[in-house]
């Protein structure tokens, strides 16, 4: 993925320094602890995407800098809230604020991450950016309500899943992608035509993730394969084996129990790969990604153009 930003290199690192600039606090522990998710790394998805946006259009790093380090803040603020709720101990291979400082230490770091973005976005002028960030933020928290009250739930339908993973994930990529050209002055049918892209890449990656949490390596992942069916989180291939697997009975009586072994974990990822469940999730997930290239074909010739592309070439094979 880091060589697909060869193009936005210099600007990453300045979006880094500022990410690290803006949770520096006079108090050592706000510091380190609001600091500890983002020396972990990651792949900065969105300040990405929010760069290559505002490159289709009239671009200035300092009109799109305050937006990037926001986006990755509210990111990072879904994640540290996460694992309170999934109660995880590892992310990105590494002990989460949860398991080095407790559940309420988290809260309130998740919460001060989001504050912190906030203020950077009330910056702009522009009121399509606050506006847009504004709804895509209370649509993630009604995404993660259905996701909780849902565990365990077999009755899922596939519509029940597009819908949570549209507001868990792909609406912050679309408005990473949309609001960087909106910074940088592009007309209505750049913009659009960016979110449209980020939306399917959003909801092609999110899939792709879903496959990779049970096929993948624990090393690859940075945390332990299965992670949904143990929490009971309702996935496309576990939808998909649920109606097609020979041994439904079996599979459904795995998901719905609370307290899996390993063992059973194994079991129920063996079931789902056998009746085509991951298999029919890699075809969802390229028709995302064909209709997100598709949505590049209005937009400039320009180096950002063909970065995005490639990036949605890549989702459909990355193995992390």
């Amino acid at each position: 993925m880091l060589e697909l930003f060869e193009e936005i290199k210099d600007e990453m690192a300045i979006v880094e320094r500022e990410l690290q600039a803006t949770l520096q606090t006079p108090d050592p522990f706000l510091t380190e602890t609001s600091t500890h998710l983002l020396k972990a790394g990651g792949k900065r998805l969105r300040p990405a995407f929010s760069l290559l946006g505002g490159k289709c259009a009239n671009f200035h790093l300092e009109r799109v800098l305050p937006l990037a380090v926001a986006l990755e803040l509210i990111h990072m603020a879904t994640l540290v809230h996460d694992d309170v709720v999934d109660a995880a101990m590892t992310r990105r291979g590494v002990p989460t604020i949860k398991a080095r400082w407790g559940n309420r230490i988290s809260t309130y770091i998740g919460d001060y991450l989001f504050a912190q973005s906030l203020i950077l976005i009330a910056s702009y002028d522009e009121p399509l950016i606050p506006r847009v960030l504004a709804s895509t933020s209370v649509k993630m928290c009604e995404g993660e309500i259905q996701q909780i009250s849902g565990s365990f739930d077999i009755g899922q339908t596939v519509k029940d899943y597009f819908y949570r993973i549209n507001r868990k994930t792909a609406l912050l990529i679309a408005a990473s992608c949309q609001l960087g050209a909106v910074a940088c002055g592009a007309p209505k049918e750049i913009h659009l035509a960016l979110r449209r892209y980020g939306h399917n890449i959003g909801m092609a990656f999110q899939i792709t993730d879903d496959i990779l949490d049970l096929v993948a390596e624990q090393r690859q992942l940075g945390k332990p394969v299965g992670s949904d069916l143990r929490q009971g989180i309702i996935t496309l291939p576990v939808i998909y084996a649920l109606e097609h697997s020979p041994q439904r009975e079996r599979l459904r009586a795995l998901i719905l129990s609370r307290e899996k072994d390993e063992e059973q974990v194994q079991e129920a990822i063996a079931l789902i790969r056998h009746c085509g469940g991951i298999k029919h999730s890699i075809e969802i997930a390229e028709k995302y990604i064909l209709k997100a290239k598709g949505a590049l074909k209005n937009l400039p010739e320009r180096p950002a153009k063909k970065i995005l592309a490639a990036i949605a070439d890549f989702i459909s094979i990355r193995k992390f």
